[in-house]
Order: structure tokens, then C-alpha cells, then sequence
């Protein structure tokens, strides 16, 4: 109704159409006010001015992916005291939402080799790092054909350690993950390190399990296209597709899959909340434990 007013206040005059619509000729004064200073405007819409600017640079520094529950986390972290309900409302009103994750899509293919026990069971947790790791590998759609992308994620704090962008879904690509997971980590033998995956081909193949033997680590292997038996691979990679592939795409070739990916692992493993873990990044979730055991080790 304000806005009828200005639109022909110069025609008909404010008093008359305020007497019409009804409106008191005040309220018009008053809008008209905060619209030139905005520091006339009442507090909740100073507040929800502020709040509005913090939700959007969180939502925007977190790709675009956070939703209520996370940005609302996010800004208690910062120590932004405000209301669960008031974020969802403010969220709403911008037309701001997280990402919403489709289906997986099943992988693995097996070719009937022989292959290690399943030594997890379905029980994707660990009580320190490098006790477990798991290992999948999705594919991408590009204009050049289909992109390879493996992950290799430590169970403990779900921090992605290794992983691989390629053209090519031969073994190699998925050797290379794991060459730069036992770079990053240097698990030692006394760590009973274990590394599961699905039945992949690249996966049994003699390469892959001799490599994981010569470095110490016990392999595991699920079932065939049983996705819950490496569900936790699966997760990442539902992540990475509803908040890389899908958002961003379509991708021209590779190398552009590949520095999106590189962007979205540090900010995966660095910035990201993760509510199995307590809605902190995984490597706050790492440093904490090093931090508590080193607290216990000089109180020993």
C-alpha cells in the first residue's frame, strides 16, 4: 500500500489516498524516513540487516552448499549469537538454500578375482587417525568424455588424504591416491593401518594389494555393488558430486575438474562442518586429538 502511495502521491496527494486506502498520513512519513536513513529503521531491521550480510558471506565462503542448520552453526563458531529460526527466516527471505544430494551412482565393477576379507563390517569408525582408511572412486561428465576422480578418506575425522583426478580409470590412477595419502600421512606398521574398499577391479588388482602390504597396511574389501559395505566412500562422494559436479558444472575437460576438486578438498578438510564429527572440520577434529593426547602424555 506504501508503495501505491509513492507511485502517486505527487497526483493525487498523500493525505487523501491515506484516508482511502485507510493509512495514517504518519506511517507513510515514517517509511519514507527510514527509507533515506536506515538508521531510522526500528532494531530488529538493523539486526536483520547485519545478520543478513553474515549469512550471506558464510553461505558464499562455504560454495554455496551450507544450508540453516550449517550456516547457522558456522556463525555460532564465530560467536554470532542469534536464533536457528531467525536464520531460516533471513535465508528464506534472500532465497539462499543448501544443496541437496541425488543418487549415487553404482561404480564398481569386479572381474572375480580373489580378494582380502572384509575387515570392517559395515563399522566405518575409528578412534584415532590412521587406523582406518576408505577407498571409491567416482566419474565425472565432461565435454572431452568422462573423468575419473578417486578419494581416500581417513575414518577417524572424514579428512579426505588422498586423492586423484584422471581421463582414465585404470589402476594407476587409483595407485596415485594412494601414493599421496601414504605421502601425506606416513602411517608406520605399529599403526595397524587398515584400507577398505569396494570390489573394484582396481582395487584387487596385484598392484594395488602388494602396494598396500609393502607400506603396512592391512587391506579389507566389501561385497559387489553393495554400496552400504564402503558407505562411508560413498558419502564423500555424494558430498563432492551434489556440491562440486552437479553445482557447477558442465565441465570442459580434466583439468578444470581437477582444480575444482583441489579447491574443494582444502576447503572440505579445512573449513568444512561435518556433524558426525561434531559439526567442526575435519582438521580441527585431528588437531584436537593430538592435542589431547600430547595433554595426556605430559600428565603421564
Amino acid at each position: 500500500m506504501i508503495t501505491f502511495i509513492d507511485d502517486h502521491r505527487h497526483v493525487y496527494g498523500v493525505e487523501p489516498i491515506c484516508r482511502v486506502l485507510p493509512i495514517a498520513p504518519s506511517t507513510y512519513y515514517k517509511h519514507v524516513g527510514r527509507r533515506a536513513d536506515p538508521g531510522l529503521a526500528p532494531p530488529r531491521a538493523r539486526r536483520d540487516r547485519m545478520l543478513k550480510d553474515e549469512i550471506r558471506r558464510v553461505w558464499e565462503e562455504n560454495f554455496q552448499v551450507y544450508g540453516v542448520d550449517k550456516v547457522w552453526t558456522q556463525l555460532k563458531r564465530e560467536g554470532i549469537v542469534v536464533a536457528r529460526c531467525t536464520v531460516e527466516r533471513l535465508m528464506k527471505q534472500m532465497g539462499l538454500r543448501g544443496v541437496v544430494r541425488g543418487k549415487t551412482v553404482r561404480t564398481t565393477v569386479s572381474d572375480g578375482s580373489p580378494c582380502p576379507k572384509d575387515l570392517v563390517k559395515r563399522q566405518f569408525t575409528a578412534e584415532r587417525p590412521n587406523a582406518l582408511w576408505v577407498s571409491d572412486f567416482t566419474y565425472v561428465s565432461s565435454w572431452q568424455g568422462f573423468v575419473y576422480v578417486a578419494f581416500i578418506i581417513d575414518v577417524f575425522a572424514r579428512r579426505i588424504v588422498g586423492w586423484r583426478v584422471s581421463s582414465s580409470a585404470r589402476t594407476d590412477f587409483v595407485l596415485d591416491a594412494l601414493e599421496q595419502a601414504l605421502y601425506e600421512r606416513q602411517p608406520v606398521q605399529q599403526d595397524g593401518l587398515i584400507h577398505h574398499s569396494d570390489r573394484g577391479v582396481q582395487y584387487v588388482s596385484i598392484r594395488y594389494t602388494d602396494r598396500l602390504v609393502e607400506a603396512g597396511i592391512e587391506p579389507s574389501v566389501g561385497s559387489v555393488g553393495d554400496s552400504y559395505d564402503n558407505a562411508l566412500a560413498e558419502t564423500i562422494n555424494g558430498l563432492y558430486k551434489a556440491e562440486v559436479i552437479h553445482r557447477l558444472g558442465p565441465w570442459r575437460n580434466p583439468q578444470v575438474v581437477e582444480m575444482a576438486t583441489l579447491e574443494w578438498v582444502d576447503w572440505f578438510n579445512n573449513r568444512r562442518l561435518f556433524g558426525p564429527i561434531g559439526n567442526i572440520p575435519p582438521a580441527e577434529a585431528e588437531a584436537a586429538y593430538y592435542s589431547k593426547l600430547a595433554g595426556s602424555a605430559i600428565a603421564a
